[in-house]
């Protein structure tokens, strides 16, 4: 005896949700009949992977060791299906896809409704995740792709999709918001300037471009996403860098705000296609990655520019 596919899918569902409830109400099966199956498991392996908690499941030793491999094993037959599609010529079923969330929200809309016109029957699940997280799971299988910065991603295959100019972010009062077009460096010098915490790409740009201008970046103050650090910006406690798809069709809609592209090579960052290296769906990833580049040249046609808010 072994455990089978579906008590291996169960195994991992409680691993990712830390409780059999929230599980089974995942996996539309009832309580019981996932605890009985984990349970067979178990008694097949001989050994405890679940611990029952009053905080929720907690996975033992062993049990991470099985979550890992379970889910290669779940991946390879997700894409045992997909080759089989390939070869019917179809680009259907479900693809997980990862990105950075100051991307995802930004890019994935109008890309979504281009796929669907394109390819009707492709599903497509997105998670947004820094770009630590990123990484780990396109690694161990729960993500097929991701939308990244390529050099974050080791020993993984990946096609540029577009470059990011970096603009900053300012009150409406702030000196730096008195002029057209691109900023110099230079006019960071000696300011502070508010970035997103630790995880995301985006910060360690920052950082590097802060030194490079003599600026320092924010120790009081980590934003969890762009909206708050751009508000922070507006009530004057920084100035805000952010990448242009957000500056472009984010900025324009605060009347308090001015957005100015920085003219330096450190304030850019190439944003590309990642994905497994030897992976059966890099075909299908390569068409679904023509479709996010031509839609991410349509959404930024003002790259470059300074953006006001509306009056």
């Amino acid at each position: 005896m072994r455990p089978t596919l579906r008590q291996l899918q169960y195994i991992v569902a409680v691993a990712e949700s830390g409780r059999f409830r929230d599980a089974a109400l995942q996996l539309g099966v009832s309580q019981p009949s996932l605890s009985e199956q984990i349970s067979d498991a178990e008694a097949q392996l001989g050994v405890t992977l679940i611990e029952r908690a009053r905080t929720g499941a907690v996975l033992t030793p062993a049990g991470a060791e099985v979550v890992r491999r379970a889910r290669i094993v779940l991946t390879q037959v997700e894409d045992l299906k997909t080759v089989a599609r390939q070869v019917a010529g179809d680009l259907a079923g479900r693809y997980r896809l990862g990105t950075l969330p100051t991307i995802g929200p930004y890019l994935l809309p109008s890309a979504v409704r281009e796929l669907h016109q394109l390819y009707p029957d492709l599903r497509l699940g997105v998670r947004e995740e820094r770009t630590i997280d990123l990484d780990e799971k396109l690694n161990d299988g729960r993500l097929d792709m991701i939308i990244s910065t390529a050099e974050d991603h080791l020993n993984s295959e990946s096609m540029q999709l577009f470059d990011e100019q970096l603009y900053v972010c300012t009150a409406s009062d702030d000196p730096i918001g008195g002029g057209d077009g691109a900023l110099k460096l230079s006019a960071l010098k000696g300011r502070e300037v508010l970035s997103l915490g630790y995880g995301h790409r985006l910060s360690t740009v920052v950082q590097k471009l802060a030194e490079a201008a003599g600026a320092h970046v924010s120790t009081e103050y980590e934003g969890t996403s762009l909206d708050a650090i751009r508000q922070m910006a507006g009530m004057g406690a920084g100035i805000a860098i952010v990448p242009s798809l957000y500056a472009v069709m984010e900025a324009s809609k605060d009347p308090d705000q001015i957005v100015r592209p920085i003219d330096h090579p450190l304030a850019r960052r190439q944003i590309s296609l990642v994905w497994r290296s030897g992976s059966p769906l890099e075909q299908n990833i390569q068409k679904l990655g023509l479709v996010f580049r031509d839609v991410a040249a349509d959404l930024l046609p003002q790259a470059g520019k300074s953006v006001k808010g509306k009056t």
